[in-house]
């Protein structure tokens, strides 16, 4: 095998994956590329598969142990467990139930069932994004119950206050977990959520963010999850839809506000949400996470950090969209949505949802409580993140994603996913010595576990539609801590130690 005038070495499938080779030379399959250069280093890879949410094990019995394999490395708490928090859980009324009560008083807060639902997942590897506020309330206009102002947000900041040392310094019986993200509140925009005006809204933030920066320099403060940009490509919905043109209102508005002398405020993080929907490519994603940094930098944000922190792919049929995410179809839509934010200027991301029991959950089934194929997505951007090191990759074809990384003891990886019709895909890789053997796995129809499909030494790999292939050099899934190339270690979950 010789050098192109390029300076990539082709690479093809051998052994296992002969019969996909030939089904690609049936002709039933279009021409795609997908170029890796593995000396062309790209900063990190990115802990994008973080989620929200996670199964409701508080008992002791069990831990986290699919979130440990797949390396999750954000665990978002919002809408968690279920309507109005479960109850117990998470929410500021619900760690905090009687508003009027002594905030100073550990006596006067109920932690119990929210240590039980973390304790779990910190012991996975996971870090938790906790959202200080509320669970949704979908059914708002039968009773509202909790998304009303609080009556005095100088005292709601120094509950959240005494949440924040509950978890970070013990207070309480609590914890030392170093917790870092605090997000106020969660969509905001939308009545579900907030029966308060923007201009509310706005103080509220002001007064808490300000008093959490202040008692605790270390940790970042920010917010506050909105809906989404989606008028910004949308023609229809920015002509027909003010409810949809005022998430932008908000969102610029606020950016003004945080940095006004008058009204200054910490904005550690912007969060924010988008879902996918049929006719859309999930390019849309890179659209929207463009807007928000630009509008960031332009009000001088700079700093703050970009966190797309609620979002799904939907394809077909809207009566089964909910059972498609968890299929090879969902699988391909978030390897895809990966690769795509990697380059991106989105810092980090969190899927909606990991709770088994919403119809939003891809991850896993229920009530089996079994892993489906789009679980197997986040396993393989995992075993990118844990080499460390992003590498220039250039996808060329309809419906072609990819990302590489690389880390130390000659540790490389890279994941294609097809979202379009099926394709055989010439892969190059430069920046390495020829003939280097990667190990290829697969997610399509027909596998729906990661799945070894042979050693790939040179020539074109036939990818189905909606189909993934990881490819993996000096490591398996799985393995431990690899190294990266500037020597640091790091953990499962791709988090550098």
């Amino acid at each position: 095998m010789g050098k192109t005038t390029s300076g990539l070495f082709a690479l093809a499938l051998a052994g296992g994956c002969i019969a996909s080779l030939q089904t690609a030379a049936a002709g039933t399959a279009s021409h795609a590329s997908a170029s890796f250069d593995f000396a062309a280093a790209q900063g990190e890879v990115k802990p994008l598969h973080g989620v929200n949410n996670a199964p409701t094990r508080v008992d002791g019995s069990r831990g986290q142990d699919e979130f440990k394999a797949a390396g999750i490395p954000f665990v978002r708490t919002h809408d968690t467990v279920g309507m109005w928090g479960g109850a117990h859980y998470v929410d500021i009324p619900n760690v905090f139930p009687d508003f009027d009560a002594d905030e100073t008083d550990p006596a006067n807060y109920d932690f119990a069932f929210t240590d039980a639902y973390l304790k779990p997942l910190t012991e996975a590897g996971c870090k938790i994004f906790y959202r200080l506020g509320v669970t949704i309330e979908n059914y708002w206009k039968v009773k509202a119950y909790n998304i009303r102002p609080p009556k005095d947000f100088a005292k709601w900041a120094r509950i959240c206050e005494h949440v924040v040392r509950h978890y970070n310094e013990g207070w309480a019986n609590g914890f030392r977990w170093n917790i870092e993200y605090w997000e106020i509140w969660n969509e905001p925009e939308n009545p579900p959520m907030w029966q308060g005006t923007k201009e509310q809204f706005f103080e509220m933030y002001r007064v808490a963010a300000n008093h959490l920066k202040k008692t605790f320099p270390e940790i970042k403060v920010g917010g506050y999850a909105g809906c989404g940009f989606y008028v910004i490509d949308d023609a229809k919905k920015r002509a027909s839809s003010e409810f949809y043109r005022s998430f932008q209102t908000w969102f610029e508005d606020f950016c003004k506000y945080v940095q006004s002398p008058e009204t200054k405020s910490p904005l550690d993080f912007f969060s924010w949400h988008l879902y996918v929907s049929q006719g859309w490519p999930v390019d849309r994603i890179a659209t929207h996470a463009d807007y928000v940094r630009r509008t960031l930098d332009a009000a001088g944000l700079t700093a703050t950090e970009n966190i797309f922190n609620e979002w799904n792919v939907f394809r077909g049929e809207k009566a089964g969209q909910f059972d498609t995410i968890k299929t090879h179809v969902g699988a391909s839509e978030v390897a895809a949505a990966f690769c795509l934010m990697q380059k991106s200027s989105i810092d980090k991301a969190m899927y909606y949802d990991a709770c088994p029991t919403r119809s939003y959950c891809g991850l896993f089934f229920f009530p089996s409580m079994r892993t489906t194929p789009c679980y197997e997505a986040f396993r393989a951007w995992n075993e990118l993140a844990k080499l460390g090191r992003s590498v220039d990759t250039q996808p060329v074809g309809d419906g072609i994603y990819a990302a590489a990384a690389k880390g130390g003891g000659g540790r490389m990886a890279f994941l294609v996913s097809n979202v379009g019709k099926a394709a055989s895909v010439e892969m190059r890789v430069a920046g390495v010595s020829p003939a280097i053997p990667f190990n290829i796995y697969r997610i399509d129809a027909g596998h729906s576990k990661l799945t070894a499909d042979g050693t790939w030494t040179g020539g074109a790999v036939y990818i189905p539609e909606h189909g993934l292939v990881l490819a993996l050099s000096g490591y398996a899934p799985g393995e431990d801590a690899a190294t990266g190339a500037a020597g640091e270690t790091r953990d499962a979950n791709g988090i550098q130690q």
